[in-house]
């Protein structure tokens, strides 16, 4: 998983971020959300921001639309972190997905949450082939949480 895919958040992104943060860190989950909650990978202090959680089979996962961010980079060293949604914590561990897995999980993701994310898919849907999302795949980490 090589690829330096990083997009910063627009501004229009960054504003809606930080209402979906509050209101999530005051309970109020918007569509499912929930705040990542990670230790930074060279300060140590827990780092938030808010995710779409998906279940895929029974299988909670955090695919990173944007791609290579400072919190998969933080997820990555530390393998772990929480989920919250008002005073609710719920700590895992999280595996990296390799590429070949991604494509069913990123099909159920752009289904699920294309409304919000598609802009970030450059034109991929639901809809694309295998081929299609295993090409995109290594923009995109997934992250399977226990």
């Amino acid at each position: 998983m090589t690829s330096a895919r990083n997009i910063r958040a627009a501004r229009g992104t960054a504003v809606f971020n930080s209402i979906v943060g509050r209101l999530t860190g005051l309970g109020l989950s918007v569509f499912g959300s929930r705040l990542l909650a990670v230790r930074g990978r060279k300060s140590g202090e827990w780092r938030t921001t808010p995710v779409n959680p998906l279940v895929h089979e029974g299988v909670r996962y955090l695919v990173a639309p944007r791609g290579h961010t400072q919190w998969v980079r933080n997820l990555r060293v530390a393998g772990g972190g929480e989920l919250r949604l008002g005073r609710r914590v719920e700590a895992f561990t999280a595996t990296e997905l390799v590429d070949a897995d991604k494509p069913p999980v990123l099909r159920e993701y752009l289904r699920r949450w294309k409304f919000e994310v598609g802009v970030f898919f450059d034109g991929v849907d639901a809809s694309a082939s295998d081929e299609q999302l295993l090409a995109i795949a290594p923009g995109y980490p997934v992250f399977r949480l226990l």
